[in-house]
């Protein structure tokens, strides 16, 4: 599919015109292909990469004009790995965008085009990667959203503790896939911002856009950390809990000791044992159970072992 709109706003369907306008193709058939090549300069290796699935965030300069392939995150909310990305052919005076899909994001910045005044081809390619740069920005303010919610629940006592661990682990391989991409994007927009060969203020706004990919690999960086982070703080609040844990059954274990040692001496079966015969044995014998361990209990209560 191939659309067309002038840098105005005015859309129209497109007949091989390659001035003053800015191009989409999508999922384009072999003969809409033809008819690209035909029309816009195309270095084959810059064709080759915008065609091929998977194809990593670059920039390359070429003679026939600046090209750059922008991967972003289609669904950062939901902090999955799908990715979605746009290849753009920029020329003086035209912009041609390339994906193998139509993508959401394109239909809202076509809207945009000449709204207020007549658009440049840089401005355009801005707001195309402003977008994707914006998708990596609502991916870490998701992450933090359920990063101080698996904070909380490191500290509370309910149930839901148990699967903390595998909460933060699904976290750090999201965060891993999504570092990779935003590196990737990050370089080519450093390389875009340096050596595109658009008007002073265009390269101002393509700064913009590699300042904002700096600062999503830095909250990225961070991020990682606090997820390491977390997992320590679990791990060390999961060995707190286990001592004081054994410390209970210690304890426990140490007030039924010498309960459990005088039941063994009463309970031999020797004749000559003046406690069988006492009137008042079996109530001392129990007086003796309950004051040794109301004692030590009372002892280990105050000294914090229970």
């Amino acid at each position: 599919m191939i659309r067309a709109t002038t840098l105005d706003g005015r859309e129209f369907p497109w007949r091989g015109e390659r001035e003053h306008v800015w191009v989409d193709a999508s999922n384009v058939t072999p003969e809409e292909l033809d008819a690209l090549r035909a029309t816009f300069p195309m270095h084959p290796l810059a064709l080759e990469d915008a065609q091929q699935a998977g194809q990593w965030s670059r920039y390359e300069q070429y003679p026939e004009g600046d090209f750059i392939t922008f991967r972003s995150l289609a669904r950062p909310r939901e902090l999955d790995e799908f990715t979605e990305r746009v290849s753009l052919f920029m020329y003086p005076d035209a912009l041609l965008t390339f994906s193998r899909e139509r993508l959401p994001y394109l239909d809202q910045i076509w809207r945009m085009v000449g709204r207020e005044s007549v658009n440049t081809p840089g401005e355009i390619t801005f707001e195309i990667l402003d977008h994707g740069a914006d998708s990596f920005t609502a991916f870490l303010d998701e992450l933090e959203s359920r990063f101080d919610v698996i904070e909380e629940r490191v500290f509370s006592r309910s149930k839901r503790r148990a699967d903390i661990a595998q909460d933060v682990f699904d976290l750090k391989r999201s965060l891993a896939h999504a570092r990779r991409v935003a590196y990737e994007a990050r370089d080519a927009s450093v390389l875009l911002a340096r050596h595109a060969r658009v008007p002073d203020a265009d390269l101002v706004r393509f700064r913009d856009v590699q300042d904002t990919m700096n600062r999503v690999a830095s909250r990225m960086e961070g991020g990682r950390d606090a997820l390491t982070g977390l997992l320590n703080i679990y791990s060390g609040v999961q060995s707190q809990r286990m001592n004081e844990v054994m410390r209970t059954l210690a304890a426990v274990s140490t007030v039924f000791l010498p309960l459990t040692f005088l039941a063994g001496v009463w309970g031999m079966n020797f004749e000559f044992m003046p406690e069988l015969h006492w009137r008042y044995g079996y109530a001392f014998a129990w007086a003796m159970f309950v004051l040794i361990g109301a004692a030590l209990a009372l002892y280990f209560k105050r000294r914090g072992w229970w």
